[in-house]
């Protein structure tokens, strides 16, 4: 692959990625994976939890904050299956059908789970 068809740039703070538009016939082929949001990934793990049925999840960020939000949901009767990147699988239990934990939820320092 010609040199001048991807650039990678690396700042303190960010990096980027440029892709040029192959030219004379050539053609780009690739695959980038992105890594989860905590935000996001928060968010798919309780609402997974409420809904009725199976959520899958794909690219979860993983950490400690998620991991408690997937703790506290387990507690109120949601079944998660271990915490990886390449795919969670939530079985809901219904808006409304959370169920009293038997011992006190911890959160850990994740704000967003205790919320």
């Amino acid at each position: 692959m010609p040199a001048n068809l991807v650039t990678l740039t690396t700042t303190e703070n960010q990096q980027t990625l440029s892709i040029n538009p192959p030219t004379s016939g050539l053609s780009l082929q690739g695959v980038i994976s992105i890594p989860g949001d905590k935000s996001i990934s928060h968010r798919a793990l309780m609402l997974g939890a409420i809904a009725s049925g199976k959520t899958t999840i794909k690219g979860l960020l993983l950490g400690e904050d998620p991991q408690s939000t997937a703790s506290c949901f387990r507690a109120l009767g949601a079944d998660i299956s271990e915490l990886n990147t390449e795919q969670v699988i939530v079985k809901g239990i219904g808006l409304g059908k959370l169920q009293e934990p038997v011992d006190v939820l911890n959160a850990g320092n994740s704000g967003t789970t205790l919320r």
